[in-house]
């Protein structure tokens, strides 16, 4: 029977019900319909269809159930009649509506239909609500794939319960509330280690002491091995190294240490809880702790983790070399054999040096760029470094050039005995790199024979052609001759040879015994000595899975079977080579690697000095530009101030040879500046006041100070009480002696950031100039010092972390190997840093003295080995060489270019226009100086296409802070480029109220600035400074030498977060450069369009954005719907998409590109609008545009057909298309019409 619905409070069924039951559903009748009643009387059921505008309870449908069960069937229980009522949500109820006032009952009834999901879905869970689609934010990977899982199910209980169809998606929380999760669990295991902690005094050590208990009690028991833990257990004792640390701070005040133990047999995470305003443990990487604890399930992490209550340090379990008399390795390959080698030259020269041994040789794959990381390494733990190569020989007898690019190359080991041979080793790389390079550098033997000169030549490992002759069985003959050309033959650990079992060179283990039994009875026969070695290609025999990763990302199909290529001790390889007689083989062990190693001298890749080139008179020459500049604008005699401050960098530049280097960059901007193009300084320079005067940057480092531009004049005034951060914030003023209005300059930036605070560090002087003139730039620099002693400088690339993890999970995943995070990590950082190519500095140079010879520092050889490239760079990485060469930095940036174009456009001089142009600077804080509103242009700023200030980050700072002075932008800059100086740190300060845009740490120079302000010392605030711009925080002396001046606590906390902090001269050139642009933005709108979109026209899309303004909002939101996925390309054309939303909305007109009036590459402002260049048609690159252009001009187009058939195949027949597409081609006929008349 059906009825229209009707409250249940109204029905007879209601009125059955006991009193104590109507009490119950009270709070529920006006939220309850009866619709109508089904009666099944074959079952005896009769089913009750309730309409709920809101959940109810199961329990309360169920006692109404019951209630009306007792009803029916009173006084005859016979009847057996059943109740059952079906549910559904009104129409008004929505999914969001539903989760807002009824969360804890859904979350309640999701636990009784799905009860796993308690461990992750609680009433606190986050979540969110977009019309039927509910997402859950749930903690780790682990537990969205789990719930994934439960998906129908949830899907189904909306369904039924609510009558909704909710869409159910999950997805990572990564501010879950750890310390939520674990509290509980652990808190009586937490007071236990709290309370020991609480007993240990907190003193800070300066170094562990081995066998020191840092938590709980001394640990007593054998440790397991941590790839025997499987599952959770009460108690376990491991031991290892600590391979990762992290000390958090929870939400709660209270802090979590977090580290990672590694055995190499498998890896665990630990944590420890530390309350609040207790010092944690201080654990450090590479730290060897023995640790008794718990293995519990960590609901955070889905992963097993260890609980410490007791920890203990112990000594590293490194294997010993106990041999009376040491070997010496000589041959070994590190990160720098491209893909192969695994361990750093440090390392294996530590262990060197721990074992006792007096020498190692390093013998990278054909290069040599491990040498400056070795002397290094050498010297700090007492080893001498034998500086050698693994090369590729080839025999060019009788060849010509193409038949000794495929000739087979043979593996030699090449040592320099003295610095004849290190010259000579280093003509070797170059000629190999730069003229026979096929594949690998390959050394022709007449080469090799030309330099042979104080080299010791080795016969190498089963590549050499020593081995490759025994292999193949050539006559007796044959093998001595070859055997007679080295000075040692070289023998290996059966080990590393076992493969050719498997490949069929060799038939049994005894075959590969019986060669280096061959080799032994050459030595013999030939007088020429034998030498064992390990072809070391990492540490420990547990580091091959390094090595197994990186070599099965490159595909190859035997990567698990790795050859034992680690570093042995002295008696590891006496027992490798037992089979031999005794003497032989402590001969090939011992005795002739020392002889080898006695015979190489104690030699350095590179000299240790600086080596400036030489310009006569460079010292005067500056000197004099200085002054002269100096006196023309400050007067004669100078303000002391001044007097002062060149007197001092003067003396420092001039005593430390500097000199040369200032003269250098003054000669190449005076250059770009006579050429039109402005030169924007990097990096520190503008701290040097002679930089300034020399025309070298155009930051001025004085304090804020007045000076009158009046050459009669000259009056200065120096402004030292901090009123303003830059002179250009100073209120205008009049001078007092002449009248005229005076000039407002300095920026307060100290000298010390660019050259040390005793001024004898090697200048680093960085220069934008216009991307289009930097190869000008380069060439100029040739002309200076000769081609022949100007390189590009060289960089080494290695696998990155993100690229390692990828290598990583692939090898583990494949295999199906389980692994933890930890394990992850650690097999991750095994495989970071392994070089992978080669390539150069987008702008550096490397000067060397005409006096010099470029192979008393480095080799040379090709960016990434090509061979079609006619860039020569340095062989070692720049780094290596910075401080013995001179490295000018010539960059090529937009913002010189920018400003070129925008002074070509309007007839302007950049230079003179004013930093303190209120105009401009409200276009930092609000849209109105461009008539737009925010609301249009999606945007509070008006920085759209602004350098520096123009990406979504900057204009939320810009937001965020409310600049109102050329002084904090400087600050904004330098926050922006920064790391752990902005997010986490400053903003916090300055939207909690704690501090503002003026006092918050922004650049590096604020910190040496403001402790001397403060009342520490000059040199105290110099250490401080460059302590905290590194990343290394503050010492307890540095704190409290701060406290004691009154230095805030917050301040002292900002410092110890910071990683890295940006130079406040380099932030003052790059705001100067932008705020020119701004002012052109303002000013001369259609100018600054035209250049910005010219300056990145491979990116514009002249098709979509010349459809107007509509079409172009509608691409953005396309674009950010793509989140993650969108690609670097989407989100150029999304920022320039922004501001073209903008142009129009200042209504600023576009035009249609034009066959016959675009430009090839640039955007032309003319009366109709802009008119964008050919080459902004997506498809029509600058070739074919210039194509067209050169066409044009020479009045060849007369149709379609014309435009193919006389661009020389540089038109394509895509090209056309996108033409015809655009409307380019319209009224041009397809052929040329045939004329009779």
């Amino acid at each position: 029977m059906s009825t229209a619905a009707v409250k249940l409070v109204a029905t007879p069924f209601y009125q059955e019900l006991p009193s104590d039951v109507s009490m119950r559903l009270d709070t529920f009748l006006n939220y309850i319909l009866l619709e109508r009643v089904e009666i099944v009387p074959e079952q005896r059921k009769w089913i009750l269809h309730l309409s709920l505008s809101c959940p109810v309870q199961e329990e309360i449908l169920g006692l109404l159930t019951e209630s009306l069960k007792k009803r029916l069937n009173s006084g005859n229980e016979n009847n057996g009649i059943t109740i059952e009522i079906k549910t559904k949500m009104s129409p008004d109820v929505t999914l969001e509506l539903l989760c807002q006032e009824h969360w804890l009952q859904i979350i309640q009834d999701i636990h009784e239909k799905v009860p796993s999901l308690k461990v992750w879905l609680n009433a606190s869970v986050k979540y969110e609500v977009v019309k039927n689609r509910l997402t859950f934010f749930v903690p780790s990977m682990m537990a969205m794939e789990y719930c994934q899982l439960k998906q129908d199910s949830l899907e189904s209980f909306f369904r039924q319960k609510y009558g909704l169809e909710a869409r159910i998606f999950w997805e990572i929380e990564e501010t879950a509330a750890e310390e939520e999760i674990y509290f509980d669990a652990e808190k009586e295991e937490q007071k236990y280690v709290e309370e020991i902690l609480s007993k240990k005094p907190e003193e800070k050590k300066e170094k562990k002491e081995q066998n020191a208990v840092l938590l709980g009690r001394e640990i007593k028991g054998t440790p397991a091995p941590l790839a025997d833990i499987h599952d959770e257990e009460k108690q376990v004792i491991v031991e290892g190294e600590v391979c990762e640390t992290e000390i958090r701070l929870l939400k709660s005040g209270r802090q979590l240490l977090s580290f990672g133990l590694t055995d190499k047999t498998n890896s665990i995470g630990c944590k420890l809880f530390f309350d609040e305003g207790k010092k944690p443990l201080e654990i450090n990487k590479g730290d060897w702790l023995r640790v008794k604890g718990s293995v519990q399930f960590d609901r955070y992490t889905t992963e097993l983790t260890l609980m410490p209550r007791d920890m203990m340090t112990v000594s590293k379990t490194s294997k010993p070399d106990l041999a009376e008399e040491k070997r010496v390795e000589l041959h070994l390959h590190t990160k720098h054999s491209e893909m192969d080698g695994v361990s750093s030259i440090q390392n294996m020269v530590k262990r060197a040096g721990e074992w006792g041994h007096t020498a190692i040789a390093v013998t990278d794959h054909g290069v040599v760029q491990a040498f400056p990381d070795a002397a290094e390494a050498g010297k700090k733990y007492g080893v001498k470094i034998i500086y050698g190569m693994e090369g590729y020989l080839v025999e060019d007898a009788g060849t010509n050039p193409v038949e000794l690019s495929r000739s087979r190359s043979f593996h030699i080991i090449i040592l320099a005995k003295d610095y004849t041979g290190l010259k000579n080793l280093y003509k070797l790389v170059t000629a190999s790199h730069m003229e026979y390079f096929y594949r690998r550098p390959r050394i022709p033997r007449s080469l090799l024979d030309a330099h042979r000169e104080g080299l010791i030549l080795g016969s190498a490992c089963e590549s050499g052609e020593l081995m490759r002759a025994i292999l193949q069985k050539k006559d007796a003959a044959e093998i001595k001759k070859i055997a007679s050309y080295y000075d040692y033959l070289e023998i290996q650990p059966l080990g590393n040879n076992r493969f050719m079992l498997k490949n069929g060179e060799v038939s049994s283990e005894q075959e590969l015994i019986d060669m280096n039994r061959h080799i032994v009875s050459l030595s013999k026969e030939l007088g020429i000595p034998v030498a064992a070695t390990c072809d070391v290609h990492f540490l420990d025999k547990e580091d091959e899975v390094y090595r197994r990763i990186l070599m099965a990302g490159k595909g190859f199909a035997d990567a698990d079977e790795q050859a034992p290529l680690y570093f042995r001790s002295t008696d590891e390889m006496l027992k490798e080579f037992a089979y031999l007689d005794e003497e032989d083989a402590y001969r090939a062990v011992v005795a002739t690697p020392r002889m080898i190693a006695e015979q190489v001298a104690e030699i350095k890749p590179f000299p240790d000095d600086f080596f400036e080139p030489k310009i006569e008179g460079a010292a005067d020459k500056i000197r004099d530009m200085t002054m002269t500049r100096a006196y023309e604008l400050y007067g004669n005699p100078l303000p002391e101030m001044v007097q002062k401050t060149l007197n001092k960098e003067l003396d420092s530049i001039i005593g430390n040879g500097f000199a040369v280097l200032y003269l250098i960059a003054h000669l190449l901007v005076k250059r770009s500046n006579e050429d039109g193009y402005l030169v924007g300084s990097r990096g520190s320079v503008g701290s040097s006041l002679v930089a300034t005067f020399t025309g070298i940057t155009e930051v001025n480092p004085l304090p804020p100070h007045y000076r009158c531009a009046n050459p009669e004049c000259l009056y200065s005034e120096f402004v030292t009480d901090g009123i303003a951060g830059a002179g250009v914030d100073l209120p205008d003023k009049i001078c007092p002696q002449c009248g005229r209005e005076l000039v407002k300059d300095g920026h307060d930036i100290p000298f010390e950031t660019f050259l040390g605070f005793k001024g004898d560090k090697v200048p680093d002087i960085d220069l934008n100039f216009s991307g289009e003139y930097q190869p000008r730039a380069m060439k100029y620099t040739e002309e200076i010092f000769g081609k022949e002693n100007v390189f590009r400088a060289g960089t080494i690339s290695t696998i990155a972390e993100k690229t390692a993890y990828g290598f990583v999970k692939n090898y583990l995943e494949e295999r199906k190997v389980k692994y933890n995070q930890t394990e992850l990590n650690r097999l991750v950082s095994g495989c970071t840093g392994v070089k992978r190519t080669t390539g150069q500095h987008p702008g550096g140079l490397m000067v060397i003295p005409k006096e010099c010879d470029v192979f008393d520092f480095t080799p040379l050889q090709r960016p990434a080995n090509d061979t079609s490239s006619d860039i020569i760079t340095t062989h070692f990485d720049y780094h290596s060489i910075s401080g013995r060469l001179t490295k000018l930095d010539l960059l090529g940036h937009d913002d010189p270019t920018s400003i070129k174009m925008l002074e070509d456009l309007t007839g302007l001089d950049a230079k003179k226009i004013r930093l303190d142009d209120t105009q401009t600077l409200s276009l930092f804080s609000s849209t109105d100086a461009l008539d737009v509103t925010a609301e249009e242009i999606g945007s509070t700023t008006g920085t759209l296409g602004i350098p520096e200030f123009g990406t979504k980050f900057v204009r939320q700072m810009l937001e965020d802070t409310k600049p109102s002075s050329f002084s904090h932008l400087v600050r904004i800059s330098g926050l922006s480029h920064g790391t752990n100086v902005w997010v986490g740190n400053a903003q916090d300060l300055v939207l909690n109220g704690t501090a503002d845009i003026s006092n918050i740490i922004a650049c590096r120079d604020d910190i040496m600035i403001y402790l001397i302000q403060m009342g520490l010392n000059s040199s105290h605030a110099f250490k401080i400074m460059e302590s905290v711009r590194k990343g290394k925080g503050l010492k307890d002396e540095d704190i409290e030498a701060m406290k004691k001046q009154n230095v805030p606590d917050w301040y002292i906390d900002s410092c110890q977060k910071i990683s890295y902090m940006f130079p406040k001269a380099h932030a003052v050139a790059y705001v100067t450069m932008a705020f020119r642009i701004a002012w052109f933005k303002i000013n001369y709108p259609e100018a600054f369009y035209a250049t910005f979109f010219t300056v990145r026209a491979d990116e514009f899309d002249a098709e979509l954005i010349c459809s107007g303004v509509k079409k172009c909002r509608e691409a953005i939101k396309e674009i950010a719907a793509k989140g993650n996925n969108a690609t670097a390309k989407d989100k150029n054309l999304q920022t320039i998409l922004e501001i073209v939303v903008e142009m129009y909305c200042r209504k600023i007109k576009l035009r249609k590109v034009n066959l016959w009036e675009s430009d090839a590459v640039r955007f032309q402002v003319t009366p109709d609008g802009l008119l964008p260049p050919l080459s902004s048609l997506q498809g029509v690159g600058e070739t074919a545009a210039a194509s067209l252009v050169k066409l044009r001009e020479h009045g060849t187009i007369k149709s379609v057909e014309d435009i193919q058939a006389r661009s020389n195949g540089k038109i394509s027949k895509t090209v056309i298309e996108t033409l015809q597409q655009h409307g380019c081609l319209e009224g041009l006929p397809d052929k040329n019409q045939l004329s009779l008349f």
